[in-house]
């Protein structure tokens, strides 16, 4: 199966089973999903949902955020992973925010990337989701799935990924495209053991397809 038939194979087949794919992360402004964003680095979206309230309950506005202290932010977040080095980020980014964009969560990647605690993946993930354009973050998941499928080859980096995901993938599609990567990785296409049993993509997943002529060797 060629590169383009694998493709147009796997958007078909999300179109009809994920067509409406969104994150997961509860938010209500760009502020709230990039403190969101930053805390589920390593952490699970049902962990931070979990924490979020009572934070931005503490914290409603950036401005807050940035007279508070990594020390007054830590306990909110004490049970996400890496919770100093959040609470600082967190409280880093808010000061940022506030001297150097007026209060206004940025709406480039560019400027986002010289926040603390924000990379490239986040940057994106905001441009998505805050600000709706397109955009395509690459997580573990949109790795480990696109390498699985067959939809990237070679590409050793989230970078990499990125760059071949956007070449194949219609540019209106790159922001819901992501959301189905990662519930297809979360949900389905499991890291230490994928549920193959119930996956639609079987047909075209390259690792499937290796499962199976292991099998009848």
């Amino acid at each position: 199966m060629n590169t383009a038939t694998r493709y147009a194979k796997v958007i078909a087949y999300f179109s009809e089973t994920m067509p409406a794919a969104q994150t997961e992360l509860q938010f209500a402004n760009p502020y709230q999903l990039l403190v969101a964003v930053i805390l589920s680095a390593q952490c699970t979206d049902r962990r931070v949902n979990q924490v979020t309230p009572a934070l931005f309950e503490a914290f409603p506005t950036v401005r807050d955020m940035a007279a508070a202290s990594p020390e007054t932010i830590l306990p909110y977040i004490a049970s996400c992973s890496y919770p100093n080095s959040k609470a600082d980020h967190l409280w880093r980014m808010a000061v940022m925010v506030c001297e150097t964009f007026h209060g206004e969560i940025p709406d480039t990647a560019e400027e986002l990337q010289r926040l603390p605690g924000v990379g490239r993946k986040t940057a994106n993930v905001m441009i998505a989701v805050a600000f709706g354009r397109p955009a395509m973050p690459v997580d573990t998941h949109v790795f480990r799935v696109s390498h699985r499928i067959g939809l990237v080859r070679q590409a050793r980096t989230p970078v990499e990924t990125e760059r071949q995901l956007t070449q194949h993938i219609p540019e209106h599609l790159w922001s819901v495209a992501h959301h189905w990567l990662i519930l297809h990785g979360r949900y389905v296409c499991l890291a230490r053991k994928p549920h193959c049993d119930m996956c639609g993509l079987t047909d075209v997943c390259q690792f499937c397809q290796r499962q199976r002529r292991a099998k009848l060797s």
